[in-house]
């Protein structure tokens, strides 16, 4: 008899214990497309360099001569031999397409649902590859960034909603921080690969095969429980649930706080004259600065154009080694910060992360400062430091301003507005983004290399004292207690 019971405890113990297993290989599948959205991101370094020319276009930088093993016929393709305002737009359109796909992920989320969402993403992504793989001028490159910057938006609004939708609450912190991670080790992919290949067309190419394997998993993907909920197919729902959480666990008391939940929201729904309310006005401007102070500092400047950050400084590093150096602390700072999150808190790191970042990129702005006055002596004697800076500097962007402002966006607002503010905040962000990469080469030869990054090093100073001052901490804080510190309703 006790033996009997023994047993039954066991079984009983064991319902109650979600399944990790089909979770994470999920989270693995869908953040392929992370992946994929960072390699064409980091496309732009290489292809970048390969790009680029003097500003009288009569010669071609020695930066792009390992590309081409005719260097003669290189020069009859003047074409590909793109001016400054060219490289801005090579660069800076990624965004402009990343901003009409969250547009479209909006639209498409609540009607194909979140699997569908995810497999629609694949095709501008692959159409975008093969504009830029067989493009025969400018504009063919242009038209294929800005579909690639399609797939990016949509995959940066559905794969962490997907992700967090199905995962347990014991894991749903790790797996939703999935998404940075994977996209900073597609940069680092493209970064190695580009080392390797020196064609951009099949840089292209390389980069396209994780379109194609995310496809491929994505197909054996189940739709997300809660869009199923929604859309009032409870059976399809309770199938999904089972699934993700194990064949054993007794899904009851999951399925009954998602049902709850799903008609809070409802009722909880707000217009978009509710914003000038102050306890949603508050957090809402919090985490528009937030996103604006992510991109101000720089960082996608940086990330676009890493290979010619280190040809300018005519340091002794191979730009290959410098651009995988950076990759690889990137990822896994990235990684560091999913362990940090929940320890040290939000406004701790955002202040951390700004500060660091204030003083890194001030100093590469000395080097290049240093370089103007005297070349041989920063070539000689700082020649560790850009590579040095450019560590810190992403490094501690990954582990603060990197993931936060997208984790404080489901923090701060309040339930009914989430969609409407969170769709504002990612515009602006991707709006920022485009900004800062397409004016990075103009402000080059407007106020210096040196210049630049001080002003990026400035704006970061501006906003360690917004963190210090303004941000409130979230971690801990059910939403409740976060909006009745804004003035809202406690309940």
């Amino acid at each position: 008899m006790d033996v009997e019971t023994s047993k039954a405890e066991l079984v009983q113990e064991q319902s109650e214990t979600p399944r990790h297993t089909t979770q994470y290989l999920a989270a693995l599948s869908a953040s392929m497309s992370a992946m994929a959205v960072g390699a064409a991101i980091g496309y732009s370094s290489p292809a970048g360099a390969a790009y680029r020319c003097l500003t009288d276009n009569s010669t071609v930088n020695a930066t792009v001569e390992p590309y081409y093993a005719d260097y003669d016929a290189y020069e009859e393709e003047e074409w590909w031999c793109l001016s400054e305002e060219e490289r801005g737009w090579f660069s800076g359109t990624l965004s402009i397409g990343a901003l009409l796909g969250c547009m479209l992920a909006g639209l498409s989320l609540n009607t194909l649902g979140r699997k569908g969402t995810m497999l629609a993403s694949v095709v501008p992504l692959l159409v975008g590859w093969l504009f830029i793989g067989l493009a025969q001028n400018f504009a063919m490159l242009i038209v294929g960034r800005i579909l690639c910057g399609l797939c990016t938006g949509i995959s940066s609004l559905v794969v962490p909603t997907y992700t967090t939708e199905y995962a347990s609450k014991d894991i749903r912190g790790a797996l939703g921080s999935g998404f940075q991670l994977f996209v900073t080790i597609g940069i680092l992919y493209a970064y190695i690969f580009g080392t390797v290949v020196k064609s951009w067309e099949w840089l292209g190419l390389v980069c396209a095969v994780l379109g194609v394997l995310f496809f491929v998993l994505a197909l054996f993907l189940k739709e997300s429980p809660t869009f199923l909920l929604s859309k009032g197919k409870e059976t399809q729902a309770r199938h999904s649930m089972q699934y993700f959480r194990g064949p054993n666990y007794n899904i009851e008391k999951e399925m009954v706080d998602l049902k709850q939940s799903l008609e809070e929201a409802a009722a909880a729904k707000v217009s978009l004259r509710d914003l000038s309310k102050p306890y949603i006005l508050k957090p809402l401007v919090i985490t528009l600065l937030l996103m604006a102070f992510q991109q101000l500092a720089g960082v996608n400047a940086v990330i676009y154009n890493v290979n010619i950050i280190f040809s300018d400084s005519g340091t002794d590093v191979s730009e290959d080694m410098s651009t995988i150096i950076i990759g690889v602390v990137q990822a896994a700072a990235t990684g560091a910060s999913t362990l940090l999150l929940d320890r040290a808190g939000r406004r701790f790191l955002l202040a951390l992360s700004s500060g660091v970042m204030a003083v890194s990129i001030t100093c590469l702005g000395v080097f290049f400062y240093v370089k103007s006055v005297d070349e041989e002596y920063a070539i000689t004697a700082l020649n560790w430091l850009p590579l040095t800076s450019l560590m810190i500097f992403i490094s501690s962007f990954s582990i603060g301003y990197g993931p936060i402002p997208w984790i404080m966006m489901g923090e701060l607002f309040f339930p009914g507005v989430k969609e409407a503010a969170g769709s504002l905040a990612t515009t602006l962000n991707w709006t920022c983004v485009f900004i800062v990469t397409f004016t990075f080469e103009p402000l080059q030869n407007a106020i210096h290399d040196y210049g630049v990054y001080w002003l990026f090093g400035g704006l970061c100073a501006v906003n360690f004292i917004f963190c210090v001052m303004v941000v409130p901490e979230t971690k801990g804080k059910t939403l409740q207690e976060t909006t009745a510190y804004f003035g809202g309703p406690a309940a």
